[in-house]
């Protein structure tokens, strides 16, 4: 089934979900540039910081396909409010445990929660976009999750030095609750979402996983995030340890990128629905291959804030095009809550990857080849994106 061309977007349901979703996500990435240097003076080792990061992206990439499936079936409101209460009170708990075992838990069943959230509220802004504008509306909405963590690790590292961690931690349960009781009170019931979105015939798994377009999609999608997770996971310690950078002007350095890419949303999304989106996805993946390979040879801050700025700018141009051809591939299988999960799985699982490497690299290596081997793996990614989805036949838009 096709998106009817004329049918405007739900101003209301969309202002719900970009604020809700600016508010969990300015919380959870006031913590981002705390945890690595706070599980490090726990004495955690390389294993166990990517553990706490690795732990939340495992969870998520479990359950996403189940609540990506089921908000097909069920509705979207019911698992973004429970996500986004649940966000709520594990910032609560965050500020109660105190140890490195606690902290691989509690991220763990915050990975859980995050798998409520954010393919399904994607979904809901797939389902009500217009055809021909989903360049433009993915990267409006993807503002909110952009914004948030530009936002968030800077009041982080600031609200860490002046005032304490647990400061910190606090802030981010209040943002959650706020965005709590605005998808609770802003979005309409599940009785009425059928006169907002799309009544779907899912297409199944086994065909969904099967689909060239959406695996190219999928492969390209983990290789950027395995970038970001080995800079969110370690760039802190990294900067640290090697340049005795203070928190706040960590936090600057994780929002840098973001930020940058964040700029970019909107205008890339216009871009992206005039142009070939593919070709815009593969110029991005080439500006992220360079920018992370630069963070190993950055030689002090200045270094740094230069590599990520430009990462940014690799991800403001991919992400919008590839955004919106998920969107595409969405309604043309009418699985978009599913689809969606899958996209985010494939950030789950680069970030759990993302982990790992530069964890196990830490421990039996120097923590800077992490980013070369991320620049390694982004070619990769892209070669895959290219293969699968510029190379050869297209699949009719109308096949299942």
């Amino acid at each position: 089934m096709e998106p009817t061309e004329d049918l405007p977007i739900d101003k209301k349901i969309f202002s719900a979900l970009f604020f809700s979703l600016f508010a969990a996500v300015t919380g959870v990435g006031i913590v981002v540039p705390l945890l690595p240097v706070y599980a490090h003076s726990l004495g955690a080792t390389g294993i166990y910081i990517a553990l706490i990061f690795g732990g939340f992206s495992a969870t998520r990439t479990l359950f996403l396909p189940w609540f990506g499936r089921l908000s097909d079936q069920k509705g979207r409101k019911p698992f973004i409010t429970f996500g986004l209460f649940s966000y709520f009170l594990i910032s609560l708990a965050f500020i109660v445990f105190e140890d490195i075992h606690s902290l691989i838990l509690l991220r763990a069943i915050q990975g859980v929660a995050s798998a409520m959230i954010m393919p399904v509220a994607q979904a809901y802004i797939g389902e009500i976009t217009p055809k021909g504008k989903e360049g433009i509306s993915m990267g409006v909405f993807n503002m909110s999750v952009f914004s948030g963590l530009s936002i968030g690790p800077l009041l982080g590292g600031v609200i860490k030095d002046y005032f304490s961690l647990q400061a910190a931690f606090g802030c981010m349960g209040v943002l959650a609750f706020g965005a709590f009781c605005l998808s609770l009170f802003f979005l309409p019931p599940v009785s009425r979402e059928q006169t907002v979105i799309r009544e779907y015939r899912p297409t199944p798994w086994r065909r969904l996983i099967q689909d060239r377009e959406l695996v190219s999609i999928f492969f390209f999608r983990m290789a950027y995030t395995t970038c970001i997770g080995i800079i969110w996971g370690f760039l802190p310690v990294y900067a640290d340890a090697r340049f005795g950078l203070s928190s706040a002007s960590i936090g600057f350095l994780v929002v840098t990128g973001v930020a940058v890419s964040g700029i970019m949303n909107i205008p890339m999304g216009v871009v992206s629905d005039r142009m070939d989106k593919r070709i815009l996805v593969v110029a991005g993946g080439a500006v992220i291959l360079f920018a992370i390979s630069r963070v190993g040879f950055a030689d002090g801050f200045w270094g740094l804030f230069m590599a990520n700025a430009i990462f940014g700018i690799g991800g403001g141009i991919s992400m919008p095009a590839l955004m919106a051809l998920a969107v595409i591939s969405g309604n043309r299988t009418e699985s978009m809550g599913a689809v969606m999960s899958l996209v985010t799985v494939a950030h789950s699982l680069g970030m759990l990857c993302g982990s790992l490497i530069a964890g196990i690299i830490m421990d039996v290596l120097k923590l800077e080849y992490a980013f070369y081997v991320g620049a390694v793996i982004m070619g990769l990614g892209t070669m895959v994106f290219v293969l699968g989805l510029c190379i050869g036949p297209k699949k009719p838009t109308g096949e299942r």
